[in-house]
């Protein structure tokens, strides 16, 4: 099998982009914090809420303020009891149109809270109902946006005394995904060869890492891939799954270099002893050049997402499926 190559310069001009509004985007966290706010709510869609959910526990690791993370099509049925004018909700839409994630942005529109949105397309009906909106365009990582805004807020609660530095190092982090792409291209094709035919897989994950997990096997491996995947938390995987892992059956564990790391390494010393097609990505193994060790746990989630996108090329060129191909999503109505 041949590698699918990719182009460096693109994606270094996609990181560079996003970084390039550093300045724009402090000043959003500046001016929501003269504002003021008292809890913090993140809702979306699918895989939107997927690139949210890593923030809610960074900031409820690093800070005392209340944070909620609540899916859109939810949200519109059930409401919530703590939301309230003096709420700050993230949003975020690549297409800025997705119909439950801009129904739920009426819903708070209607209840006059902060809403900050980051969406792929300019002139969009989530960008119209928010108050603040950021268009990534073809810039990439989309989390880099809220690496800014949301470590500036937690800055200046007094929450995040680093941000400055991290802030400074992000600027290092386009090529540093670049370099996680080259470490990992040779490990992602022995995983396609190993396991694109595979009539079940389990993918597990923990911390910052579960919504990762959670989204590649919904959005990439289901969805695009049509590959039949469970996703499951570290912790909950011994309460369930386990049951279902033989010696042909494949295992994907996500390593977090985080406060759950233990959960993830108790999978591993099981995967290890009881599946022959286990398949580990630790995020410790990874080289991040220009990036501090302190940060690196804030980083996961992105890391991952680098070495994951070279499992997605290569397992297209593989499958022969292109990752563009939908039978059902935004095809058909339901």
């Amino acid at each position: 099998m041949d590698m699918v190559t990719f182009d460096e310069a693109a994606l270094l001009a996609q990181g560079d982009f996003i970084y390039s509004h550093r300045s724009e985007l402090e000043t959003i966290a500046d001016d929501i914090c003269k504002k003021g706010f008292k809890n913090i709510l993140l809702s979306s869609s699918g895989g939107s809420q997927a690139m949210l959910d890593p923030f809610a526990t960074f900031i409820d690791q690093m800070s005392d303020i209340p944070v909620f993370s609540v899916l859109s099509g939810v949200l519109v049925l059930t409401g919530h009891n703590q939301i309230s004018e003096d709420t700050l909700v993230f949003m975020s839409s690549k297409s800025g149109d997705t119909k439950e994630t801009v129904a739920a942005a009426k819903w708070l529109r209607e209840r006059g809270v902060t809403i900050v949105s980051v969406v792929g397309k300019p002139d969009s009906p989530l960008e119209e109902l928010s108050d603040y909106t950021f268009v990534y365009g073809d810039g990439r990582p989309q989390e880099f946006v809220l690496y800014l805004i949301i470590g500036k807020i937690l800055a200046n609660k007094g929450y995040f005394d680093a941000y400055s530095k991290f802030a400074d190092e992000l600027a290092n982090l386009p090529a540093a995904l670049v370099s996680v792409r080259k470490q990992f291209d040779a490990r992602a094709i022995e995983y396609c060869k190993a396991t694109h035919d595979d009539p079940y897989n389990i993918w597990i994950a923990s911390g910052e890492l579960w919504p990762v997990c959670y989204a590649y096997a919904m959005c990439v491996l289901e969805e695009s891939q049509w590959i039949r995947t469970k996703s499951v938390s570290s912790p909950d995987f011994f309460h369930g799954t386990l049951e279902l892992v033989e010696k042909d059956t494949s295992v994907t564990l996500l390593v977090s270099e985080g406060a759950t790391r233990a959960l993830d390494l108790r999978v591993k010393k099981f995967i290890e002893q009881y599946s022959d097609k286990h398949f580990v990505i630790d995020m410790a193994d990874f080289d991040l050049p220009g990036i501090s060790d302190e940060f690196r746990p804030l980083l996961g989630p992105v890391v991952a997402n680098a070495a994951l996108q070279r499992i997605s090329k290569n397992m297209e060129h593989l499958t022969g499926h292109s990752l563009d191909i939908r039978r059902y999503y935004r095809t058909v109505e339901y």
